[in-house]
């Protein structure tokens, strides 16, 4: 079966279509959603194969979106229309089975089965051996400076199938779309399509496999790259050499200034760093993801904005939040942080109540039924005083009373529509 055969076969497309609705995502330039993909596909299925097998299939223009980074920068994003990731998803899928084998142990982004934490595992497996000293790849602007001609001629290594390429080749020519104008992309592969993360795999697989012909110890994670050596002499000469092979033979650019050698303790590896206790190393986030927690939480209880919220929405996306960084940074030593966390974001949560309240009657009623279903044994006076208070809103709510009753316990319960506030702590112990 010819390659393009199995991209367009039915079993294949029907995979694809699936994915792409898991994956929800926006609309295109064409602004058709992903609940329109099962009745366009219906009706212009034998269409759009017969297009493609003709090499006459021609992708729309991405539309350009920019997300924020963790270092204040922008993102630029392509975001397909809902019709070409489908086919991108196809070929994707296929290219996988192709690929993914014979892609180095040692590079874990965009695979299947593997993840972050398993490229940590191996860092810190590389820094108990006793390579402690990173060189730190930074290639500038990777998927914006993929070069096409260099990326084809990679793929015709492997598939000799002149249909695929060229279908390849225009998803990669598709212009981009930015204030209402298109304009044409000859380098790069667009990040925000499926088929750019197994693309740019490809393309970076030949670096993988010179540095282990060299014998070096690395790990990659999509455009992240740590070199591991034993010494800070044979560190810059690999700098050198790897930042020479990669201008020379893939033409990318690496950038001077965010290029390092570094010791563990000063590296920055996909929002991880590194310390050491007794014999063996360890890993925790970084400062910048904690403060970037952080930013992120004060938005959602940001008191102005939050007392106009139910509380049901304000729990739902602070656990959201919380629930999410811990999932990543659970590999990591993070128990003093989260203890402190949790009680910073419970004095937030608790503020926004009285907030709410408002009134020093409510206040008094709901504190005085809290006490009396928890049994809390708070007198009558103590709660008057609370609620009567004229403390400003933060430090009445540093008081043992409010503490006490709005206890984490109190806060973790899960009522009608409104979930239980998660504990941060609690959470990732049981992880």
């Amino acid at each position: 079966m010819e390659l393009i055969d199995q991209i367009l076969s039915q079993s294949n497309l029907k995979e694809a279509i699936k994915r792409v609705k898991a994956n929800k995502g926006a609309a295109g330039v064409d602004k058709r959603t992903i609940y329109e993909i099962d009745d366009y596909f219906k009706k212009h299925q034998v269409e759009i194969k017969q297009s493609i097998r003709a090499m006459k299939y021609k992708p729309q223009a991405v539309r350009r979106v920019y997300i924020p980074k963790a270092n204040g920068k922008k993102r630029p994003l392509g975001i397909p229309t809902v019709v070409d990731r489908v086919i991108q998803q196809a070929i994707s899928q296929v290219l996988m089975k192709i690929y993914d084998p014979e892609f180095s142990a040692y590079s874990y982004g965009f695979r299947p089965k593997r993840s972050a934490h398993d490229a940590m595992e191996q860092v810190l497996e590389y820094l108990d051996e006793g390579y402690q000293w990173v060189i730190d790849l930074d290639i500038e602007k990777y998927f914006d400076t993929v070069n096409h001609d260099k990326l084809i001629s990679t793929l015709r290594e492997q598939i000799n199938d002149k249909t695929t390429l060229h279908l390849i080749r225009s998803f990669l020519k598709a212009g981009i779309m930015e204030d209402g104008l298109v304009k044409p992309n000859k380098l790069g592969v667009p990040q925000g399509g499926p088929l750019s993360p197994i693309l740019s795999n490809i393309y970076l697989d030949k670096f993988d496999k010179e540095l282990e012909e060299r014998g070096l110890h690395f790990v990659r994670y999509a455009d992240d790259c740590n070199i591991f050596v034993k010494s800070k002499m044979s560190a810059d000469r690999v700098m050198k050499s790897a930042t020479s092979w990669l201008e020379r033979k893939l033409f990318l650019k690496v950038n001077a200034t965010k290029t390092k050698v570094v010791r563990p303790t000063k590296s920055n590896f996909l929002g991880f760093t590194f310390f050491k206790t007794g014999e063996k190393w360890q890993c925790k986030p970084g400062d910048d993801r904690k403060k970037k927690l952080y930013e992120k939480l004060k938005l959602v209880l940001c008191r102005r904005k939050a007392v106009a919220m139910p509380l049901s929405l304000i729990f739902t996306k602070v656990n959201q939040i919380v629930r999410g960084w811990i999932n990543y940074f659970r590999i990591g030593s993070i128990k003093v942080f989260l203890f402190k966390l949790g009680q910073w974001m419970r004095h937030k949560i608790r503020v926004i109540i009285i907030k709410q309240w408002k009134l020093p009657k409510r206040i008094y009623t709901n504190l005085m039924r809290i006490n009396k279903v928890f049994r809390c044994g708070f007198s009558d006076e103590d709660i008057h005083k609370t609620a009567n208070t004229r403390l400003g809103l933060y430090k009445r709510c540093t008081g043992n009373v409010i503490n006490y009753l709005l206890s984490p316990k109190v806060l973790g319960i899960k009522k009608a529509e409104r979930p239980g506030l998660i504990d941060p702590l609690e959470y990732y112990l049981t992880r």
